[in-house]
């Protein structure tokens, strides 16, 4: 990594000077008090502080690698790679799309440390942008949003549905649509109030969380090699085949189980919607976006190499069944089989049920501060109340709680039908990675008229943007196709029509109240510029 562009430059006194207000005076009437770098470089991108910047560089990776999230995303989209290439497309299929995932992540970093702002890609969006500088900001902002809203409902209603199965496993409860439900409230409503007691308890749950992944990782791998009498060989987990798609054209079958892998690879950008409460953020936000890939790519291969060589029954029946696991999660049914002890086969399925509570609650910070900036800039409607802060907290207490109830009803189709449910959540990674290439692409198309921030690229900024720009090229058409035939009403890919969905949310809204509203302020109170300037390279 290079960091050939130099920090921004701070005055001996260790403060910079902030913007002053019209009458010349600070709160007391006297000078205007000096600013931290961190709010001083915030003032230029053209906001006033007033998050409370609490969140070290480890709780800012910690927020986004619990939103990756490897024991939840792993354990509950093992069925999809298992179904589609098998042990091959588990064990080879993580690692390759983390090295382009890997891509992504950089690029975005790149760009996050130039523009560490709550809003995050929508705001990059627009300042990259050399035309229609708004209406970029616009689309990649809701495509953000909503895709947000949608993660946070998946998560939360995926760890219900694992908390009921482990209930099941322990306590003989029988899972319903209704107490499935319940829980997920329960659970949401959780991470509601979590996130409303401050940056303090968010920042040390997200250590938490971190340690708890980590730990929990090492603990299922360790009983995985110390318990089982057998283990497929290195060949087998490696290279065995299996295939329940219905497609016969290999190279297809295995595209499609990687998508396994790319369902859990989302959610780095929550470092960059946190930078606003990160000490250091030009530098630690866009550290936190790739050490918790990085990281992940490492120990979700750790982990699922450890799964795949436990099966006991590597045949294509054997497979199929496991597939087909009562307990509706296969790893779930591998703890069973190769442990050949109930009560830890139990305590591994606890330790992937905290890691699915903590990964909910990750995601509701980021939503919430994605939409407390969105709301700054008037792009939500009533966002003159989802962008207050908390003065005793310091955190967007409104918005934390729009987030919460949005996801809710987003969650409510699961009560009466499990596919109009996930049709409703499919926007969730396809929406998250058009905003995340968009301005990725722009910062592309800029080409030398982007200044880098201290954290870089360096010579392999273009290689690497390109490879990302293309790769997620490739998964949104992979997100769209249909992933097994026959096609019916449970198996189609509702993707499409979930992002047509988003697209005809912001356009309607764009021209019932964006085009008027958005970026052209009328209460500046928040604002540091004047908001004509908001998108504009000011130290260009």
């Amino acid at each position: 990594m290079s960091n050939e562009a130099p920090p921004p430059i701070e005055p001996t006194s260790g403060a910079a000077p902030g913007p002053t207000p019209p009458d010349g005076t600070g709160a007391q009437g006297g000078a205007a008090p000096a600013l931290s770098a961190d709010e001083a470089s915030l003032a230029e991108l053209g906001y006033k502080q007033e998050l409370k910047r609490g969140m070290s560089g480890f709780g800012n990776f910690a927020v986004s690698f619990s939103i990756i999230s490897i024991l939840a995303g792993c354990i509950t989209s093992y069925s999809i790679a298992l179904g589609s290439g098998g042990p091959a497309a588990i064990t080879i299929g993580w690692p390759l799309v983390g090295i382009f995932v890997l891509c992504v992540a950089l690029a975005m970093a790149e760009v996050c440390s130039k523009y560490p702002t709550a809003g995050g890609l929508y705001f990059w969006a627009g300042r990259l942008a050399k035309r229609n500088k708004r209406h970029w900001a616009w689309y990649v902002g809701w495509f953000n949003f909503l895709g947000e809203v949608a993660v946070t409902a998946a998560i939360d209603y995926g760890a219900a549905t694992t908390m009921m199965a482990f209930a099941a496993l322990t306590f003989g409860v029988v899972p319903t649509a209704l107490n499935t439900f319940i829980l997920f409230l329960v659970i949401i409503t959780l991470h509601g109030l979590l996130n409303t007691f401050g940056v303090n308890l968010v920042n040390l749950l997200s250590g938490v969380s971190a340690w708890w992944h980590i730990v929990g990782v090492l603990v299922i791998v360790a009983a995985l090699w110390i318990m089982p009498t057998k283990h497929q060989s290195f060949s087998w987990t490696m290279t065995a085949w299996h295939n329940e798609t219905g497609f016969t054209f290999m190279p297809f079958v295995f595209l499609m189980g990687l998508l396994m892998a790319q369902y859990t690879y989302t959610g780095y950008d929550a470092s960059a919607h946190v930078a606003e409460e990160t000490k250091n953020a030009s530098t630690a936000a866009p550290k936190g976006i790739v050490m918790s890939v990085l990281i992940s790519i490492i120990g979700g291969w750790i982990l699922l190499y450890s799964i795949t060589a436990a099966i006991q029954d590597g045949s294509e029946a054997g497979l199929t069944a496991l597939n087909a696991t009562a307990t509706g999660l296969p790893p779930a049914q591998v703890f069973l089989d190769a442990l050949n002890n109930p009560t830890m086969a139990k305590f591994l399925l606890f330790i992937v049920c905290g890691a699915q509570f903590f990964c909910g609650m990750a995601s509701v910070t980021a939503n919430s501060r994605m939409s407390y900036a969105f709301s700054r800039d008037d792009a939500i409607p009533g966002s003159k109340y989802w962008k207050k802060v908390n003065p005793r907290t310091g955190t967007p207490t409104n918005s934390i709680w729009l987030c919460i109830v949005l996801s809710s009803i987003l969650t409510v189709p699961a009560l009466f039908n499990e596919t109009a449910y996930l049709a409703v959540t499919s926007v969730a990674v396809i929406g998250l990675y058009i905003a995340y290439v968009a301005p990725v692409l722009l910062r592309r198309l800029k080409g030398k008229g982007f200044k880098a921030g201290p954290w870089n690229l360096g010579r392999w900024s273009a290689v690497i943007g390109w490879v990302a720009v293309v790769w997620v090229i490739l998964i949104c058409i992979l997100f769209v196709l249909p992933p097994t035939l026959p096609i019916t009403i449970s198996t189609f890919n509702y993707s499409p029509i979930a992002v047509l969905g988003v697209l005809v949310i912001s356009v309607v809204l764009w021209y019932a109240r964006g085009k008027k509203h958005f970026m052209q302020h009328l209460d500046k109170e928040q604002l540091a510029i004047d908001e004509k300037k908001l998108l504009d390279e000011i130290d260009d």
